[in-house]
């Protein structure tokens, strides 16, 4: 669906004065029940990520990432049983996940005495019960299951969202009896960057003749847009001309 800039401003303004939990998702959805819940979930999901990203930089000082290490410590020596991690990255407004691979590469860099992988640490992130510390693997775990923004557990229905979107988008195609080149076709044949489907006989929509079509399982706000052409549409317009960009996921801005 569409909302209006200002529908959306207004949206975004209440995110801005609420802690990034499910409690005040479901407080979203009670303040605006005319918007669907996929679309208050994917501009949810898009503030906070942005919040993260404007503050990232402070909470991976040195000083920062001691101190957290240090509360984590003294918080599960009292009680080892507690959400410690979790209820600290909510305290300091950090995604739980990104709270937990903080403490856990201090960790790991403790007890190896060397800088952990990237390739290592996203392994037990995905799996805590290779954690070598049955303590630190529940801590862990519990910030995975908690996080609804960020994390290995979002990255999967983020996934499978997209390629569900995908296989409509396919089959509404076939529907129409549409000729097309789907992206796994283009990748074959070599190229590198390529959109969804590239429609072999171009159709007119809204006065537009449409050469290739893109789905996005995201809410589509002006930073995104302009995010997605430098990256990937404007490339695509050089080699396919026109295109359909679809956000399949909560809509897009009118």
């Amino acid at each position: 669906m569409k909302l209006t800039k200002a529908q959306y401003d207004e949206i975004a303004q209440f995110l801005g004065h609420v802690q990034p939990t499910r409690q005040s998702l479901r407080k979203l959805k009670e303040k605006f029940p005319s918007q669907s819940q996929s679309t208050l979930l994917s501009i949810f999901s898009q503030e906070y990520q942005k919040q993260i990203k404007r503050t990232h930089a402070k909470h991976h000082t040195a000083e920062a990432i001691e101190t957290y290490y240090q509360r984590y410590l003294n918080g599960v020596m009292k009680n080892a049983a507690a959400p410690v991690l979790l209820e600290l990255a909510n305290e300091v407004d950090f995604a739980p996940s990104l709270m937990a691979r903080i403490v856990l590469e201090r960790f790991l860099q403790e007890k190896e005495q060397t800088i952990p992988s990237k390739t290592f640490i996203n392994s037990m992130l995905r799996d805590p019960s290779q954690i070598p510390d049955g303590v630190l693997a529940n801590q862990v775990y519990q910030c995975t299951v908690n996080d609804c923004c960020y994390g290995p557990l979002v990255d999967c229905i983020k996934h499978a969202i997209g390629h569900e979107h995908e296989v409509l988008l396919r089959e509404m195609l076939l529907e129409k009896n549409l000729s097309f080149i789907a992206e796994d076709q283009l990748r074959a044949k070599g190229y590198d960057k390529t959109p969804d489907f590239i429609l072999e006989v171009p159709v007119a929509v809204e006065g537009h003749i449409i050469h290739w079509i893109e789905s996005k399982a995201s809410f589509g706000d002006e930073s995104s847009h302009q995010a997605y052409l430098q990256d990937q549409f404007w490339s695509y317009w050089n080699r396919y001309l026109e295109w359909e960009f679809l956000q399949r996921e909560g809509g897009s801005i009118q």
